[in-house]
């Protein structure tokens, strides 16, 4: 493609559209990350007694652990949701718009 074809692309409503929609599902997500692993850090420094509690009576887990666990299984579940939706929706989205603009 040439810097023409490129350009008309980016100059494309529909572009600027996918962008705007695909940038927004992904500060969101960012949002619900952040959030997350923030109130971890927040039980860490004021509430380690509620993080120390064994999960079973006389267990050696902690609810800490089970909570950092939750958090990198969160991470993955969000990233498998951005996959799942750009391959649905951002890229045939795209592969329209490059098609239509192409010599």
């Amino acid at each position: 493609m040439t810097d023409e074809h490129l350009t008309r692309i980016a100059d494309d409503p529909r572009y600027r559209q996918l962008l705007h929609t695909r940038g927004r599902f992904g500060w969101l997500l960012s949002g619900i990350m952040f959030a997350a692993y923030f109130g971890f850090i927040l039980l860490i420094a004021f509430d380690k007694a509620f993080l120390a509690q064994p999960i079973v009576a006389g267990g050696v887990t902690s609810l800490g652990i089970v909570i950092g666990f939750a958090l990198i299984l969160l991470a993955v579940l969000l990233t498998g949701l951005y996959v799942a939706r750009a391959n649905r929706d951002y890229d045939a989205a795209l592969a329209a718009i490059v098609a239509d603009h192409r010599p």
